[in-house]
Parts: C-alpha cells; sequence; structure tokens
C-alpha cells in the first residue's frame, strides 16, 4: 500500500499487464531485504541442517524454479520465484534465531500492535482503508484488498490467541498483568477488525485455529496425545467435505457465503476449462497472466460481469494446479502431509511451539479451499512455511540433545569401566 502513495496509478484495465513489468522500486526493496536475510542465514549455524531435513519444502522450491522454463513469460516467472525464496529466507531468518519461541512471540507483538492499530486510523479517518465496487465498500486496512486483508487478520490473531494464552498460565512471567492487558487489547483489536472486514473464510480459520490451540492444553489430549489427529482430522474432513462434496447449503450458509460460495465454484470451473498443461502447469506464478481472457469469455458467458482483472482462482489448490500442474498439486500435498505430520510430532517434544505450527497447516489447508492461500508473499503461505520448517527444527533439535546424550551416556560408562 505504502508503493501506492508514491507511485503513479495505474488504470483498472492495466493491472494485469503492469504485473509482469514488476515495479523496480518494489524489486530493490525486496533484493535489499532478501540480501540482507540471506547474510543472516550465513552466519547461523542451523540454517543448513533445517534446509537439508526440509526435503518436501526444497523440492517444492526447485520445482517452481524449473517450471520457470516452460513459463510463457520465464523472466517474470523468474523474478516471482525469487520473492518466494524470499519467503523462506525471512521464515528461517526467524527459526535459526537463539530464541525462536522468543522471537514468534515478539514477531506477533510488534507486527500485530502496528498493523491492528493502522489499519484502524486508515479505515476510521482516511479512503486508504476502504475500497469500493458495485456491492458497496470493502474495508482493506493496511492492504489492498478485502481478502488479503482478512488473511492478515486471522494469522495475526491466531499468533495473538497463542500469545495471550502462554501469559494467563505462565503466572511467573515478569510484568505479567500488563503484558496481559496489552496482549488481550490485540486479539479484541484483531477479533473486532475481523468482522469489520467480513471475510468469512478468515473467521472461521480464526475459530479453527484458535480452538486447535486451546484444545492442545485440555486433559485428554495431554493424556491421550493421539487424539489429537482425531480432532484435526475431523475438522478439516468435515470443513473440506460440507464445501466440496455436497454439503454446501447449511455451511456455506453459516459462513455467510451462497450455495455457490459466492461465485467461486463458476470461476474454479472457468479456471480449469482454461488449464495449459494438466501435467506440469503453465509455469509458475503465469497462468492469470497468459489465460485471463479465457477465463473472463468462460464467465462473460455465463452472464457474469466484467472481471478482466481476475487474477486468482479463490482456490489454492486449483491455482497450484494451473500455475505448476498434477506435479505441483502433488508436491504441495507432500508438503501438507509432512507439515501435519511434524507438527503433530513437534507437539509431542514442544506443546506450545506445537499447538502454533498444528494450527497454521490445518487453517492453511481448509483456507485454500475456497482462497489462493499457496501464492507467494502472502500471510498464510509464509506462515505455512514457518510452521513446517519449524515443526522440523523442533524434531531435529530434540534429535541432536537424544545423541549428545547418548554420546555423554556411553562415555560415562567407558570411564566408569576403565580400570585404575
Amino acid at each position: 500500500m505504502w508503493l501506492g502513495w508514491g507511485g503513479g496509478s495505474i488504470q483498472s484495465g492495466d493491472v494485469l499487464g503492469a504485473t509482469l513489468e514488476g515495479s523496480p522500486l518494489d524489486a530493490t526493496v525486496f533484493g535489499v531485504l532478501i540480501a540482507a536475510g540471506i547474510i543472516v542465514l550465513i552466519r547461523r549455524k542451523r540454517t543448513g541442517v533445517m534446509l537439508m531435513t526440509c526435503a518436501p519444502v526444497a523440492i517444492y522450491y526447485i520445482y517452481c524454479l524449473l517450471s520457470a522454463m516452460w513459463s510463457p513469460f520465464p523472466e517474470t516467472s523468474l523474478k516471482r520465484w525469487i520473492k518466494c525464496v524470499g519467503d523462506l529466507v525471512m521464515v528461517l531468518v526467524i527459526l535459526t534465531d537463539a530464541q525462536p519461541t522468543s522471537a514468534l512471540r515478539r514477531l506477533y507483538s510488534r507486527i500485530g500492535f502496528v498493523m491492528f492499530p493502522l489499519s484502524v486510523l486508515l479505515i476510521k479517518f482516511t479512503n486508504l482503508g476502504v475500497s469500493y465496487d458495485e456491492l458497496g465498500p470493502h474495508y482493506t486496512g493496511v492492504t489492498t484488498n478485502k481478502n488479503g486483508f482478512g488473511m492478515m487478520l486471522y494469522v495475526l490473531s491466531i499468533g495473538a490467541v497463542w500469545n495471550f494464552r502462554a501469559l494467563l498460565l505462565g503466572t511467573r512471567a515478569s510484568n505479567r498483568g500488563r503484558r496481559l492487558a496489552a496482549h488481550a487489547t490485540l486479539l479484541v483489536f484483531g477479533i473486532v477488525l475481523l468482522r469489520v472486514a467480513h471475510s468469512a473464510t478468515s473467521i472461521f480459520c480464526f475459530i479453527l485455529g484458535s480452538g486447535l490451540i486451546l484444545a492442545t492444553g485440555l486433559p485428554i489430549i495431554k493424556k491421550r496425545p493421539r487424539m489429537l489427529h482425531v480432532v484435526c482430522l475431523g475438522i478439516l474432513i468435515c470443513g473440506a467435505g460440507s464445501v466440496l462434496l455436497g454439503g454446501t447449503g447449511v455451511f456455506t450458509s453459516a459462513m455467510g457465503r451462497t450455495s455457490d460460495l459466492s461465485g467461486r465454484t463458476a470461476i474454479w470451473a472457468a479456471s480449469i476449462s482454461s488449464a495449459d498443461n494438466p501435467l506440469i502447469g503453465t509455469g509458475f506464478e503465469s497462468f492469470w497472466n497468459k489465460n485471463n481472457p479465457k477465463v473472463v469469455d468462460i464467465l462473460l458467458m455465463h452472464g457474469y460481469g466484467d472481471i478482466s482483472n481476475l487474477n486468482s482462482a479463490h482456490n489454492g489448490y486449483i491455482q497450484i494446479y494451473l500455475d505448476l500442474g498434477l506435479l505441483g498439486v502433488c508436491l504441495l500435498s507432500f508438503i501438507l502431509i509432512s507439515g501435519y505430520l511434524r507438527a503433530v510430532k513437534a507437539f509431542r517434544i514442544d506443546r506450545e511451539l506445537g499447538s502454533l505450527f498444528l494450527a497454521y497447516v490445518i487453517t492453511c489447508a481448509f483456507y485454500s479451499i475456497t482462497e489462493a492461500g499457496f501464492r507467494i508473499m502472502t500471510f498464510s503461505w509464509i506462515f505455512l512455511l514457518l510452521a513446517v520448517v519449524g515443526a522440523t527444527g523442533v524434531i531435529t533439535s530434540m534429535a541432536k540433545l537424544k545423541r549428545l546424550e547418548s554420546r555423554a551416556s556411553r562415555s560415562l560408562a567407558t570411564f566408569e569401566n576403565t580400570p585404575v
């Protein structure tokens, strides 16, 4: 948004074309941030270990890079891939910190205390936090669209719940009263703004993620950790099944949507019928720049208005299929499944971090049913990476600790058996 204040306006019909060229200012800012992040990571020993032990993410990134070769816009696709690398770099900067849990808590606090109040100011006192169309005003806060605003709110509000819960249970925390009041205020900001944003999927994901974090503290989960699988998979399967397998009436009404998911089903059908290559897709982040006219023509034939700037399938899995084909969907599924299993394993080692990682894996998987939640530089994608890589870090740290303990035990046994 701040780039929009300093740059010239782009006519609505030129938005998709302008994305091919990109902004030189954007490129400079992102380049500096990515370079700074890489310099930090080079100095940290844990970086290489995390990357080597998180094969699903590494393989996905390699495939995305290769897909730029068959993209109709290879240079643009490569630039977007570099930005996607930036997402991973920033995640690693947080997770390779000497105290990753504290780094995460500071991240939520600092971003939340800036983004939430600033969004209120922009919505309440300016026109910068509101957009308009034929349906009326849509509140966007510090972002550029309603769905992006809702995504940011649900992701950060889950972090606020995680922080608040830790303070509530940690009776020995320093300045506990003041910190509790501050985080409670932040959480209220998030909930109120979620309601203002009127993003049904984001509201549901916030409830789902917060519920999971709170449920992990229940006695039944502590005594029988396997029940966690039942809770997570039950919620995810019921929700996804209600949307995709015909139970849309009651479910979508509860989410504030029509039975066609506010027109999304028509976009899904038109997008899939316009796909270039079912196996390998159009190329990384390239489908909409090439095939937008096809999709728009199909929608116009079915009576929809002019949506010439449509650049999203409003479904993360379909979006990956369009750009990367079935191979990309399989690799993404590998990330989600392995991420879920690693988050559960991390939960058994570190309940605080494990519950947070689990909440992000589950909510991102659900969020992407009705929104493009796996696109680069989005809150949902970045925090999914954080959950998957972070869970891997917890597991590898415990494995390293066990190896050290084993060596110490063997050394002690050898010493005791050595004759004097």
